[in-house]
């Protein structure tokens, strides 16, 4: 998958936890955070576009780009490319949904996406932002 280094330590967001094998060896080998992981899992999902991974060729979302002439009908196709993949390549939560929300920036598109933690040690209900900017990228926060 491209962009997995990133996640890893080296380059990348500092806002993104680390949660390769080298980072958890060099941080004494502390786990990070299930929620964390989460949130940093659909981080890298959601900036894969469909195509790009060799191993997986399903894995990621639907290229915007490809969509940008259907609007108002790509939110739509975006929404359901989202939920279809967190459902298939995060096993970590159930009963996802993903609703449109608004967006302080006229040019961004902005979801929720929703859903009960599987299992683990924060059992419940679990939910982050996420926002599709001009640039392509999708930004996750919260919980």
């Amino acid at each position: 998958m491209q962009g997995r280094g990133d996640s890893e330590g080296g380059g990348g967001s500092s806002r993104m936890p680390r949660r390769g094998l080298l980072a958890r060896l060099s941080s004494g080998g502390q786990r990070v955070a299930e929620l964390e992981s989460i949130v940093a899992h659909l981080h890298e999902l959601l900036n894969t576009r469909v195509g790009e991974s060799l191993s997986a060729p399903d894995f990621g979302i639907v290229d915007f780009a490809d969509l940008v002439h259907n609007f108002p009908e790509a939110t739509q196709v975006l929404q359901q490319s989202i939920r279809a993949t967190v459902m298939k390549y995060e096993p970590r939560l159930r009963s996802v949904s993903v609703t449109p929300v608004p967006s302080n920036d006229p040019l961004s598109l902005a979801f929720e996406i929703s859903g009960r933690l599987a299992s683990g040690t924060h059992r419940g209900p679990f939910r982050v932002r996420t926002e599709l900017n001009s640039s392509g990228k999708m930004q996750v926060s919260g919980r």
